[in-house]
Order: structure tokens, then sequence, then C-alpha cells
């Protein structure tokens, strides 16, 4: 398994996580670094690894920023909070060209792997917010650039599946949808500032099977 590198500092690292790779199997190749944040097993994309403890908690400060306070600010996409760029096709034709997900996410009460926004959620509910705007609308699909504002578990595709535009290939939130070789949702970029105070972009091209369906 080779992972590309996309960017590396004496503290942070960047790589390219390929579909179907655990996080697991990410830190067998890199053992001297810590997870700076995860990426499901089906999403591609980038994803930064810290060097040491000190960069490890620099970039979990950036992560954890509490995204609501900072938007009422108007502070949502300034220094000091990680941004966070995907791309995903999703079911359907989303009506709205532009549209912010304000919902907040807990667990499945059918199924533990599973979590829930709105009715029916059980446990503690996070905030969680998305925003999402329309690249393309094609046949039975539409493509998407979506923007997490917070970080929860399976956040992009619990969102996707509570305005009825499930993820294509998404298994566990669309298992009746139309099949795909892989996930449709693809860490595209992320922005982050480094331990010298430089804000840094990285970017991961998107996927070959991302660009034979918009095409």
């Amino acid at each position: 398994m080779k992972i590309k590198i996309l960017y590396k500092d004496p503290n942070i690292l960047a790589i390219e996580k390929p579909a179907g790779i655990l996080v697991d199997e990410v830190l067998e190749k890199f053992p001297k670094y810590i997870l700076a944040h995860r990426l499901d097993r089906e999403t591609s994309g980038v994803m930064l690894l810290a060097k040491n403890e000190k960069a490890h908690e620099f970039l979990k400060k950036q992560f954890s920023a509490p995204a609501l306070e900072m938007q009422n600010r108007g502070l949502a996409d300034r220094q000091n909070r990680i941004n966070k760029t995907y791309v995903a096709i999703v079911q359907g034709h989303v009506k709205n060209d532009r549209g912010v997900i304000n919902k907040p996410i807990g667990r499945s009460p059918a199924d533990f792997r599973r979590r829930l926004a709105g009715r029916g959620a059980r446990g503690e509910m996070r905030e969680a917010i998305t925003e999402y705007k329309v690249l393309k609308r094609l046949k039975n699909f539409t493509y998407l650039e979506v923007k997490p504002k917070t970080g929860r578990t399976h956040q992009i595709r619990v969102h996707m599946k509570y305005i009825n535009h499930p993820i294509l290939g998404d298994a566990l939130y669309n298992p009746k949808g139309p099949k795909s070789k892989r996930m449709m949702l693809h860490a595209k970029s992320i922005e982050f500032t480094n331990l010298k105070g430089k804000t840094i972009k990285v970017e991961s091209p998107i996927p070959l099977e991302f660009k034979k369906v918009v095409k």
C-alpha cells in the first residue's frame, strides 16, 4: 500500500488516504506520528498527522474550536480554526444551490454503527453544522462541495441522509441506493495553521471515480 505525502514540516504531516483503508493502517505506515483526526474507511483524501504531542495538541485545538460561536461572530473561516472541504456525489437533485444543515447528531436506536440527526436520535445530541454548495446537477445525482464546520462521527453522511440526499455508494446510510465501486466522498482540501503561525492549505486531487461520474 502506497500512501502519498502531500505536505510535511518538522511537526505536521499531511497524507492522501486512499478509499477503503482504515486510519489504523495509515499509522502502520507512519508509526512515529499521531492521528490529528480521522476519516471514515471509505472516505479518501487529505488527513493530518502530528509528529509530537505539542503538534497534536496544537492541531486538536484548531479542530475543536467552537463552530457556532465563531460563525455567529463571523470568524468561521479565519485563523485558529481548521477548515475542511469535501466533494460528494449524492442521490437525487439537491434543490437549493447552497445550504446550511444545522442539526445535532446523536446515535441511532436501531444500529450501533450509525449516527442519526433529527427525530429518533438517542444519547448525547452534539452540535453539528454542515455547509454545502451544488457544483453540478447530473441525471440522477448531485455533485456537491461540502464544508463541515464541526467534526462529528459520520457528520456529512448523516446530514446528507437527513436532507434525503444520501451519498452514492454509502452502504451504511444508503444501503438500498444505486451501487458504486466506492463511497463517493472525498476530503478535497484542509486549511490549518502550522506551529510557526503560517496558514497552510493542502489539496488532494479529485479521484478518477468522481471524474467519470461528473464528466
